[in-house]
This record gives structure tokens, sequence and C-alpha cells, in this order.
């Protein structure tokens, strides 16, 4: 427990769960405390230092947002805006940001409202630690709380409290002008920027290491062409100060500053460190076209929210050997994932699996290559069919290749074929593996397309399978 003097007295800053459960709270005269619990540990408060605590913690926060800031003593600001989906939602958003500040023992509740008084009030007074306030719903969301959720000074807490005013809904519908006059116009400010009738602007913080580039504008633009334009200077900005620092962006936030207050962010990335102003510029203008600029844009900033070193290299020395260099897919593999989502581009590795769909799996493009490979000298289909599909054969046991085969009622005449190769189950993962094996063969038919076909069983002992037929891949 930590205390403070208010100039006449030492009162309680800030308690932990387990005086809270001993009936202590922050605002309580510190001698009230001690006379209710003799041996109480207490220090000093530091403001200063929770402060600067504070906004690093808000500056950490910028992983989540390209604006954050501090609401001292002991709360948070994230402008979420256009930054949920990447994270899978609003909802998986929240909880993950708990988790993580749960997992350096802070404790933490948190809501997401379409104003930021609303997602004050959610926050701090709903018997939920995690709401996400549906969008249209917030005057809802907010009636049934205390006056406290308002952010009103105690005095005028306890002025309307005296009143019979004790829940937002007692105010929330009643006429400005008397509310005004008999309670000044705090309550009424505070009450319309909870509902969203006043814009209520976030000042967001920025660590000085963050690489950041900001341009206002005298007139407000609007259009694709002068976004294009800014964008290029912007990068190339941002690219000089990450080149003196000898730093490459690895996430990029382009936060459009409208003239209504509101904010349109969009976010790119890189797979690895890069400086290249021209690249950089290409992948925001790419997604341009989620922009909505509403009435116009005051000012766009360029923020790297996430950077790793990158220090020059020494390139190939191909020219004096007359061939080309090699090319560096890194800029085709960031297009492709800021066009098409991270998801949807990976590439095929090994595993240690002899099982055809299990020897592979998903990486990342540019991830390092693996230590398992694939046999050699034995060639696999360039797509596997999951699960393999059933196939009609005429073939004779026990080791010949088949001479036709029918799939989805087509049939095909087998002209060359090779094999078999024998591919046992992995015994050790059950018992109905523990003996089975399948006979592969890569078949070619009439019409020269090539398909990689196998039998359940070796045709002798019928505890290795079943001797049914299947289509696994095509080459």
């Amino acid at each position: 427990m930590t205390f403070l003097h208010d100039g006449r007295r030492q009162i309680i800053a800030a308690v932990n769960a387990s005086a809270r459960g001993l009936g202590l709270h922050a605002g309580m005269p510190l001698a009230h405390a001690r006379a209710l619990i003799r041996e109480l540990s207490v220090e000093p408060a530091t403001l200063a230092q929770d402060a600067s605590a504070l906004a690093e913690l808000a500056a950490w926060c910028l992983r989540f947002s390209p604006f954050t800031g501090a609401d001292g003593p002991d709360g948070l600001w994230i402008d979420a805006t256009g930054c949920t989906h990447l994270f899978g939602g609003e909802a998986q958003l929240l909880a993950h940001l708990v988790e993580r500040l749960m997992g350096v023992g802070i404790a933490a509740r948190a809501a997401i409202a379409d104003t930021p008084g609303a997602a004050w009030a959610v926050a701090r007074h709903a018997p939920d630690s995690l709401h996400v306030v549906p969008p249209g719903q917030t005057t809802d969301a907010i009636r049934l709380l205390s006056l406290a959720a308002l952010r009103l000074p105690a005095e005028l807490i306890e002025k309307l409290s005296r009143l019979g005013f004790d829940q937002i809904d007692q105010v929330i519908d009643a006429p400005r002008g008397p509310l005004t006059l008999r309670f000044g116009a705090e309550l009424v400010r505070r009450l319309d920027q909870a509902t969203g009738r006043l814009f209520e602007p976030l000042v967001p913080v920025l660590p000085p290491e963050i690489v950041a580039e900001r341009l206002p504008f005298v007139e407000p633009i609007s259009t694709a062409e002068a976004f294009v334009s800014v964008i290029a200077t912007l990068a190339r900005n941002v690219c000089e100060e990450l080149e003196r620092r000898s730093l490459g962006a690895r996430q990029l936030d382009l936060v459009f500053e409208r003239v209504d207050g509101s904010h349109q962010i969009i976010r790119v990335g890189a797979a690895r460190p890069a400086r290249d102003p021209r690249h950089l510029a290409r992948m925001l203008d790419e997604r341009i076209d989620q922009v909505d600029p509403g009435l116009g844009i005051d000012a766009m900033q360029l923020v790297v929210t996430l950077a790793d070193p990158l220090n020059f290299t020494q390139g190939s020395a191909s020219l004096l050997q007359d061939r080309p260099c090699d090319p560096d897919i890194a800029i085709l593999v960031d297009r492709l994932v800021n066009r098409l989502g991270a998801g949807k581009v990976y590439r095929f590795a090994a595993c240690e699996s002899d099982v055809p769909e299990r020897s592979v799996r998903r990486v990342a493009p540019l991830s390092p290559p693996t230590k398992a490979s694939w046999p050699a000298g034995l060639p696999r289909p360039s797509r596997l069919l999951s699960p393999p599909q059933p196939i009609e054969t005429l073939a004779m046991l026990p080791d010949q290749p088949p001479a036709m085969f029918i799939w989805r009622r087509v049939r095909h005449r087998i002209r060359r074929a090779d094999g078999p190769e024998r591919i046992q189950a992995e015994w050790w993962r059950n018992e109905r593996e523990m003996r089975a094996s399948r006979d592969y063969w890569q078949v070619e038919d009439q019409d020269g397309r090539r398909y990689w076909l196998y039998r359940s069983g070796d045709g002798v002992d019928p505890d290795t399978g079943d001797i049914s037929w299947y289509l696994h891949g095509f080459f």
C-alpha cells in the first residue's frame, strides 16, 4: 500500500488486493487505515516515478496501435481504430493485451467502445473485467453505471448524490440547459464525451526511440494522388532516419488525421528489416483504398512501430563474373503478404516422417531451411490430395502395377508405371498403424497425365491393409 500527503494529512494512494479485501481503499486517511489494521505495511507514493513508468507502458502498447497514451494515475488509452483485425477481432485484442500484462504481474481491466469516455466508464465500473461495447450501443452500456464513471470531480459527485442523482441514467436524458445552470459545464461535457455528442481527442505518446515522421497540410487533402505523393515523402524521410540509426523497418503504421478529429490507420509489415523508400511506399500505396478520408485529411504520420538492426552488407561479385545477381524475394514476399494476408503466403518444409501427408508443414516464406529433407531419388508429387481419393483399379497381386483405374467416373488406361515404393506406417503413434503399410506407384495414363497411386496393404498379410486403392497426388 502507498500513501501521499494532501497538504494537511496522509491519504492512501493505492492498495493491493489483500488490503482491499480488508476494507481499505484509495482515498482513505492513513490514520484511519492504521486504526483498522495495526500492523499495516505502507510505502511513500512516488508519483513522478509512477508517471514515468506509465508513460513507458503506454509506449510498449504501440505494438497494438500507433495511438496510445497515458491516463494517469493508473490508466492507458489505446485508439484501436483499424487495428483490431490484426489480432482476430476486438475481444481477441483485449484478451491478448490483458494476458500480456498479467504475464509481467500487472492486473488490468479493459474495454472497447465507440468513445474514449464510454470505454473508460465500462472498463472501471462494469462488472466484467473485459468488455466490448457493440457499435451504436454506447448509451445503453453506460446508462446503469454510477456517476463516478463520468470522470467527475469528487465534490460534484457528492453534490449530485445529496440531490438524489446516483446513476448516469438519471441525468443522461435530462435537458442540458438546467443541468449546466445547476451543476456547471463539467457534468454536461463529460456526459456528451461519453455518449459521443462531443469529440474527445487523445494525446498520443511517442517514445524518443520511435522513428516517426508527420506532415501537416495547409488545406485538407482527399485524393489518392495526393496520398501517394505524401507517402513518398514520408517514406523517404523515415528511411533516412532509419539509415542513420542502422535500423530497418519491420512494421509501419500510416495515420491519416481527418478534419473531424478521428483517425484512419493502415498497417504494413516486412518479412525482413527494410529501408528502401520505394519498396515501403509501394506497400502503403496498395492499401490506400482502405482509407475513408471523410471531409478531408489534415495531416499524415508514418510511424515505425517495429524495427530491427540492418547494417550495410557487401554485395555479390556477380558483375565481375558476368552473371546476374540472385534475386531478393523478400520484396515480393512483402507485397504478397500485405495484399493477400499473412496466413495465405507460406512455403512447404520437410518434416521427419515417411508418411506423405505428414512429411510437410507450412512455414513462413523466408524462414531458414529445416534439417529434415525428403528421400533422395524418390520423387514426390507437387500436389497431394487430402484425404486421398478412393479409386477402382485392375491390378494383379501381389506386386503388379494397375493396368487402369477409375476416378470420378472417368477411366484412365495406364501406359507406364514405376514402383512399388513401400511406406510403412509410424507404429509408435497408435495400434492401428502398428503393421499398416502402403505400396505407392507412379503411373502415366494414355493422355500423358501422371498420378501417384497407392494400395493399402502388401497383398499378403491382411493385417497390413484391406487391399483398397487410392489416388494420393499429381505430378
